[in-house]
């Protein structure tokens, strides 16, 4: 969510526009899905918080997409009291297959593989779970619109972030919103606001990665015959095609392939781009029908050199990105805010006057949250690099890989909890239900 411009007439935050400048404990910008778990995640802590985002509420939840939800995101959603309102309208995956094209070695994970090794998801009951955009966002902008959960939060949308001032004890801001402007203070501002975050530009902070090859296709389908809550995630040449199952019978396609076979498909009649898409799709669910019109975005890798400097954090796409082979970027995301408000939070707990903003505290997030999520990026694009060619030693040696996961349960286990966030350090947040 890109919530901030860059206006050079605008005065210097103050009381310059005629009214009060406002003070806040933490703004942030960007009021898509992280930046609200991160809201609810600080709003039972007696924090007094500002998200501001450029959209209004319904344009902001009308993204059409699903994701793949992990099941550290819905342990985080359940501690934040939000779990019974999304999960009857997710996908609770019971099976999610890994091959090699038509290799017919299959890699099939169950919730066992989950509870295998950890007494903690004992009771787990899906592999992963397909969450749709506008769900998740009902449930994070509900509990603020209606104040029953979040309190001392102002949820400013939409509004825009015209100009920032970074002092040594506060942040001084300008917004705009319903044609007004006014000036906040605050002790943090968190960067919240995706890819092409304004404010990690602003604050010169470098990044590095690369552009992979690929584009992805992304299109929703109606199958003939029932998908039985199983996801796929099938390696060809050309990259990864997954297939998420949605809650209604319907299967949503993530379809990777270098940028010009990419383009070419999407300049197909409808005919024979289903027929391709079938060939890669498989016979399992019988024949397809598209109803939704396919997407195309092109896809890189992106690590932010730091992901905090004195009173400024990144979260999200505006700190990381990351091939969606295992749909690992909202996931990411989500931890990064649950982790940054225990950061917070406990800073408070063990001093009523503790600055927010100051590098000793942010430090704790970033040597947390940065290093997770760089392993999570290599591993991503070693399975995209690895699975992506025609390699003869490549091809022989991940076959092996997919023949010892089928049949060693623990290096299955141990694989599963890598890609669904059952490793390194995992967010404890109070629960708003107790």
């Amino acid at each position: 969510m890109n919530s901030m411009t860059a206006v050079e007439s605008y005065p210097s935050p103050g009381k310059a526009h005629g009214l009060p400048v406002r003070h806040y404990d933490v703004v942030i910008v960007g009021g898509g899905i992280v930046g609200l778990t991160l809201a609810h995640a600080l709003g039972q802590s007696g924090l007094n918080l500002a998200i501001v985002e450029a959209q209004t509420p319904a344009q902001a939840a009308s993204r059409q997409r699903a994701y793949a939800f992990s099941p550290t995101s819905a342990d985080i959603f359940r501690q934040l009291g939000l779990w019974e309102q999304v999960s009857p309208h997710l996908t609770h995956f019971q099976q999610v297959q890994l091959s090699d094209g038509d290799h017919p070695i299959v890699v099939r994970f169950s919730p066992a593989d989950l509870a295998a090794d950890d007494s903690e998801n004992s009771g787990q009951r899906a592999v992963y779970y397909a969450a749709a955009h506008g769900v998740l966002m009902a449930a994070l902008q509900g509990n603020l619109q209606q104040g029953t959960a979040v309190d001392g939060v102002d949820y400013l949308a939409p509004a825009q972030l015209q100009q920032v001032v970074y002092e040594s004890e506060r942040v001084r801001c300008t917004l705009a919103q319903a044609g007004t402007i006014w000036d906040c203070t605050t002790d943090l501002i968190v960067a919240a606001d995706g890819a092409r975050s304004h404010l990690r530009e602003q604050a010169g902070i470098d990044t590095f990665g690369w552009p992979y090859w690929q584009s992805c296709i992304t299109t929703v389908l109606m199958p003939e015959r029932p998908h039985n809550n199983i996801a796929y995630e099938r390696f060809w040449p050309s990259g990864p095609f997954a297939i998420l199952p949605l809650v209604d019978g319907r299967c949503q396609i993530v379809w990777t392939a270098p940028h010009g076979e990419a383009a070419a498909l999407l300049q197909l009649p409808r005919d024979r781009f289903l027929a391709e898409l079938q060939r890669r799709y498989g016979d399992q669910m019988g024949s397809l029908a598209m109803v939704q019109e396919p997407l195309i975005f092109p896809v890189r890798l992106m690590q932010s050199r730091r992901y905090v400097q004195p009173r400024l954090a990144l979260v999200g796409d505006a700190a990381h990105g990351c091939h969606p082979v295992g749909g690992q970027g909202l996931n990411l995301g989500i931890r990064d805010a649950a982790a940054l408000a225990q950061v917070l939070i406990a800073a408070r707990d063990r001093d009523r006057n503790a600055d927010l903003g100051s590098l000793r505290v942010l430090r704790r997030y970033e040597r947390w949250r940065r290093w997770e999520n760089g392993l999570v990026l290599a591993l991503t694009d070693l399975l995209n690099r690895s699975f992506s060619n025609h390699y003869w030693p490549l091809v022989p040696l991940r076959r092996l890989g997919l023949w010892a996961m089928h049949r060693i349960p623990p290096l299955r286990a141990l694989a599963l909890r890598l890609m669904t966030g059952h490793f390194g350090r995992r967010p404890r947040l109070p629960n708003p239900q107790k």
